[in-house]
């Protein structure tokens, strides 16, 4: 089997109004769905983050069941140019970085938290290559 890529990531929040507002507005990402008191998805790149409330999707009946909890780990790729720009941009947001890595002599990251706890990273293009 080949696959393309991970088109789609889960994550399951408390709070919607509060994910929404971290995404789409902390970070900039653009709401493609949402179901009140259900869901909020967002478009990053060509994959999309579907935050779930997992209480709510635990019992689907039309689908399979989204239930999950515990928090996560995601990674973001930016460009290279823009990687401390996008570091930048968080800071001025009132988000915490909370450790940041050297990959080697061409690869750094760093980490901050979502609301809900879950462990966000930024990456350099070409990271992972």
């Amino acid at each position: 089997m080949k696959f393309n890529q991970i088109k789609e990531t889960a994550l399951y929040v408390k709070n919607l109004d509060q994910t929404e507002a971290f995404y789409s507005e902390k970070l900039d990402l653009k709401v493609i769905s949402k179901v009140g008191g259900r869901h909020v998805f967002f478009r990053v790149g060509s994959s999309v983050l579907l935050c779930f409330l997992a209480e709510k999707t635990k019992h689907d009946k039309s689908l399979p069941s989204h239930y999950g909890e515990g928090k996560l780990h995601i990674a973001f790729e930016v460009p290279n140019e823009r990687y401390s720009e996008v570091k930048e941009e968080i800071l001025s947001n009132g988000i915490e970085v909370e450790y940041e890595e050297e990959w080697g002599e061409q690869y750094q990251s760093f980490y901050f938290r979502d609301p809900d706890g879950h462990l966000l990273e930024i990456v350099p293009q070409g990271m992972w290559e």
